[in-house]
């Protein structure tokens, strides 16, 4: 389904999973540990009631020889004789001095007597309240209370359970017993003990209270977790909403850009998040991509301007000549004009592609260790007739310098400087080289006398076709040396900065890796 394919519905069904599973997780536990809460009370009940019964089943009332109650402050008559030792391993015959009447291994059961001060713990008149069953060694009943409820699992089945499951732990001393398991039968849980003399004790209790208030936790658990997992699911959806936003707005820009408005910019809101920062940078990239594009047009408007001179010249030269019938020299003359702009169209397709070759990387430069001084003293001497015939003098420091380039690439770009320094020059002035190392770097200055560049005019000398006034617009000059200067040094790895002071002069600085 198309929903599922949204980044903000998976996002959203994600943290509704997530929020489910925590939510379920902490009612289990908190419904686990009220149930363990409850039933350990009810457990301790049970064994406590468990105590209360041993004590009383061998604490019988004592009585003489015609079964009348004895007084209070004499004591019982000893009988010694009995079958077995004592549980604490004394020896027949005789109980500790000063301890309490310990139980005897085989001893024959009384019959069982709950005194009146424990009657309390068993209410026979509450059908729902605390019953037990005692039964001998033999799995014989001795007593059972009244109140025990119909259903109940009867005490020999009960007997033969607790008789697998239940492990003593007693302590004679404290009387207490601590059975290993309790068991629930529907609505009731019992619990019981075998004593050392042999004889079972089991106790039980409705627990229909203690699943009543189970059951509305339950239903309180579940309803806060469903009013935490609706506000969750709520508060997660708008925080993925406004998480998105710039998402949305990124596309709808996107959208905006591709039909051919490129000044559409991204809103940014949140700059420092990590949209935000992703909106900047788009941003910047569309801006690039204006300019990119600004530049293209300007650039194939430009081309287009300079190729329409030399073809129209060349256009005029011959309708001229056709025109009617001329003498020699005339058609001699119309030839030489088409060839200048032919040749000054060659120039221009030729520099075009020397630039597209470096825009696209193809261009590939002869690297070598190469005397960068001799390669300039070379170009230096190239423009001579140049500087003599416009009456500029040349002033060169160049001492021994090697790195490592295409000398014919770096050739160029010094005569295109050298040539710039004396056309745009004054008459008589000066051009001066300078090559020197710094900091791992050859360093190359060219400085001239000339007018200047106006400051306006110098952050775009080095764009394609641009010129910075009429004076500098020559006869075959397009525009591209500078641009095309730029480009070889770049592929170079170096860099090429200008500096200018009106009628001063200029200064073209290139510094180049070693």
């Amino acid at each position: 389904m198309k929903i599922f394919k949204s980044i903000k519905w998976r996002l959203q069904l994600w943290y509704g999973l997530i929020l489910v599973v925590v939510l379920a997780g902490f009612g289990i536990t908190a419904y686990q540990l009220e149930r363990n809460r409850q039933f350990r009370q009810v457990d301790g009940e049970l064994h406590r009631r468990i105590r209360v019964l041993a004590n009383a089943l061998h604490s019988p009332p004592r009585r003489d020889e015609n079964q009348n109650r004895l007084p209070a402050d004499q004591p019982p008559p000893r009988r010694p004789d009995f079958n077995g030792e004592l549980f604490d391993g004394s020896p027949p015959g005789q109980f500790p001095d000063g301890g309490p009447p310990m139980w005897r291994r085989n001893r024959p059961v009384a019959e069982f007597h709950l005194p009146e001060q424990d009657a309390h713990f068993f209410d026979a008149s509450d059908p729902h309240g605390f019953y037990f069953i005692i039964t001998s060694r033999e799995n014989k009943e001795i007593a059972r209370s009244t109140n025990q409820p119909d259903g109940v699992v009867t005490a020999e089945a009960t007997g033969r359970y607790y008789a697998g499951q239940i492990n003593r732990v007693d302590n004679l001393a404290g009387n207490a017993y601590h059975p290993s398991h309790s068991v629930d039968f529907d609505n009731y849980r019992e619990a019981g003990d075998r004593l050392p003399s042999g004889e079972m004790i089991w106790v039980g209790c409705s627990i229909l209270p203690e699943l009543k208030e189970l059951h509305r936790t339950a239903v309180n658990l579940f309803a806060v977790g469903g009013l935490v997992l609706l506000v969750g699911i709520a508060g997660g959806g708008w925080l993925v909403s406004r998480a998105i936003k710039p998402i949305n707005e990124i596309s709808a820009t996107a959208v905006k850009i591709s039909a051919g408005d490129l000044s559409q910019r991204i809103n940014v809101a949140e700059a420092e998040s990590e949209l935000g920062q992703l909106a900047a940078v788009l941003n910047s990239t569309f801006a690039r991509l204006e300019t990119a594009f600004a530049q293209q047009k300007q650039f194939a408007a430009d081309a287009a301007h300079e190729l329409r001179t030399p073809v129209s010249v060349i256009l005029t030269q011959t309708q001229t000549a056709l025109n009617r019938e001329r003498d020699a020299n005339s058609y001699r003359q119309t030839i030489e004009a088409c060839q200048r702009a032919a040749q000054r169209m060659r120039r221009l397709i030729e520099s075009l592609l020397e630039l597209a070759r470096f825009d696209a990387g193809q261009e590939i430069l002869k690297r070598q260790r190469v005397d960068l001084s001799q390669t300039i003293a070379d170009s230096l001497e190239l423009v001579q007739p140049l500087a003599a015939e416009r009456g500029v003098k040349i002033i060169a420091d160049l001492p021994a310098l090697a790195i490592t380039g295409d000398a014919g690439r770096l050739a160029q770009v010094v005569t295109n400087l050298l040539t710039n320094a004396i056309q745009y020059n004054h008459p008589g002035g000066e051009a001066r080289v300078t090559l020197a190392a710094h900091d791992g770097l050859a360093v190359l200055a060219i400085a001239d006398t000339g007018q200047g560049i106006a400051p306006d005019d110098l952050p775009r000398v080095f764009e394609r076709f641009y010129r910075a006034d009429a004076s500098r617009t020559g006869a075959g000059n397009a525009g591209l040396g500078l641009a095309i200067c730029q480009a070889i040094i770049a592929a170079h790895g170096g860099t090429i900065e200008v500096a200018s002071k009106a009628n001063v002069g200029t200064t073209f600085t290139v510094r180049l890796p070693g």
